[in-house]
């Protein structure tokens, strides 16, 4: 049994106890707050409602293991990611717990051990004291400049793109050279690109294919036969459960070009690949910036800003610090031959964690790796993290008025109203429909004038779940970004997270799924919050498919 703070103990446990009414009660994962992802805002938990979960399962015999304790860093390459799509963790696992991720009391830790000491049958040992000082490290500019494909360090040619496993790396970069034929303007480039994909023709930056945000296409200017295509692939973190757990990295399957052609469309396979792994560590690093740039012909295809850039600084103390890397773009930084982290300037994660055990008085080496690109090579060290701090390109909200469907002349494949309260529901159609896209329209709520859905499943003409790995959302009239609980949340595997609109959205309340493909569907499951008597749960609904 996993669930979180906000909770209602007694329905998580209900169908437990129907089962086996005599077994002791265990909460195996209590989750103190929640991991980040690129791109949305840092998560918070309140401490009141955390201590309170906690307070009423000992108070009722209940045993728990709380997640996260104790927050932390998932160093180097190791974040993960989840699934539907591709939702890559931050660096920081701070996770909003008790001890942060530099092991300093929050609010939190002192309304736990409160409430731990009315259970405890001998008095709390003392806390103890802080044992790394925080430090801070003036600006400082990177000179030492080496391009990206200085760190190669294996090549191979092939007549279909291989990915990093069967490059034999696991984590890191791959650039990929292929000659492409003569198109004109607007010509289509088609790639399954895991996980961000920038596009060069001839060493000019044409744009950037981002398995975060689906996109698998990008338009090309008009080409030359014998052009040089160079795409250079950042692989992210790794999908770790779910259906989507086989996350291969790099270009997965075929490349494709495709034009209009008077009327016909014509399909171009590209073929005859050259690869060359950059992998993510610092001996690389360490070579790329003391090797000679000899190689010519990669460096016209590939831009100077991005590579590596190294520095030096001096320290007359240590101590544990904060990186600010506000002004990069896009990599990983390594101090001291360690590996902090990935970085990503759209936040919400700004600084990365470096321990002060992984510094020394005197002397000390930086090196970043930017697979972007930065605004300006410098960084500093400061003595507060910044783990909530945006700068996106465009807005993360799925409102764009032109993906909103006409559902006017539309006939519902279902409606009516929900039960209030926890728990699941089924909602079975008259007839099976088929569709790619699903929307939903919460007409009525049972409580306030928003709406949250935790979690929605789709049942096939057998009577199961259809799998979500391909599921996106195609619009959504209103999302409260500041709670980071946008319409993908109705579909992430995770229970304790939800779409909820606006407070002061106006009903009703539009939710549009586009499933990847053409499905056919005989239900839908609906899971309103988990929180006690389901806050913001849908009413009245209709159901569409298109």
């Amino acid at each position: 049994m996993n669930f979180g703070t906000g909770a209602k103990i007694d329905d998580q446990f209900r169908r437990l106890r129907e089962l086996r009414p005599n077994a002791p009660l265990m909460c195996s994962e209590f989750w103190s707050g929640w991991f980040d992802k690129w791109g949305a805002r840092h998560e918070t938990r309140p401490a009141k409602d955390m201590v309170a979960g906690i307070d009423e399962m000992l108070s009722k015999g209940i045993s728990f293991s709380l997640y996260m304790t104790h927050g932390g860093t998932s160093f180097g390459h190791w974040a993960g990611a989840n699934s539907p799509g591709l939702a890559p963790d931050v660096t920081s696992y701070d996770y909003d717990a008790p001890i942060n991720e530099y092991g300093e009391p929050t609010e939190k830790y002192w309304l736990l051990r409160n409430t731990l000491a009315k259970y405890s049958d001998s008095k709390l040992p003392a806390v103890p004291k802080k044992i790394a000082e925080i430090i801070s490290i003036p600006k400082l500019k990177l000179h030492n400049v080496a391009p990206i494909y200085i760190g190669t360090d294996s090549t191979a040619n092939s007549r279909e793109p291989k990915t990093f496993e069967e490059m034999n790396m696991g984590y890191g970069s791959m650039i990929y050279n292929t000659a492409i034929p003569q198109v004109a303007d607007g010509a289509m480039l088609h790639i399954n690109g895991h996980d961000f994909v920038q596009v060069f023709i001839n060493g000019e930056y044409i744009g950037k294919i981002d398995r975060v945000k689906n996109e698998r296409s990008l338009p090309l200017p008009a080409t030359q036969k014998g052009d040089v295509l160079t795409l250079l692939v950042e692989g992210m973190g790794r999908i770790n459960f779910g259906r989507a757990i086989k996350d291969f990295k790099g270009l997965v399957g075929d490349v494709t070009l495709t034009t209009e052609v008077d009327g016909d469309e014509l399909t171009w396979n590209l073929k005859d690949w050259s690869m060359r792994r950059i992998a993510d560590d610092y001996q690389t690093a360490h070579r790329a910036m003391t090797t000679p740039h000899t190689d010519v012909a990669l460096a016209e295809n590939t831009p100077s800003a991005i590579g590596y850039y190294r520095a030096t600084f001096n320290l007359k103390k240590t101590g544990d610090t904060f990186l600010n890397m506000e002004t990069w773009g896009k990599g990983q930084v390594y101090v001291n031959g360690h590996a902090l982290g990935r970085f990503w300037s759209i936040g919400p994660q700004q600084t990365l964690y470096c321990p002060g055990c992984w510094l020394k008085k005197g002397e000390n080496e930086i090196v970043v790796l930017d697979v972007v690109g930065p605004k300006e090579p410098v960084v500093w060290g400061q003595t507060k993290p910044e783990l909530d701090k945006l700068q996106l390109e465009k807005s993360a909200k799925h409102n764009n008025i032109g993906d909103k469907p006409d559902l006017n002349s539309t006939t519902p494949i279902a409606k009516g109203e929900t039960k209030p309260g926890n728990g699941w529901q089924t909602i079975n159609f008259a007839k099976p429909a088929t569709g790619r896209y699903i929307a939903i329209e919460c007409q009525t709520m049972h409580d306030g004038k928003s709406v949250a859905i935790a979690e929605l499943y789709l049942l096939d003409k057998d009577g199961k779940r259809l799998s979500r790995n391909q599921w996106n959302v195609k619009y959504a009239n209103s999302e409260n970004l500041q709670g980071n609980h946008t319409g993908d949340k109705a579909f992430d595997l995770q229970e304790s997270t939800y779409w909820q609109t606006e407070k002061d959205a106006t009903a009703p309340h539009l939710l549009v799924i586009d499933l990847g493909a053409e499905q056919t569907v005989t239900a839908l499951e609906y899971l309103p919050r988990m929180e006690q008597g389901a806050p913001d749960s849908m009413k009245g609904y209709k159901i569409y498919m298109y």
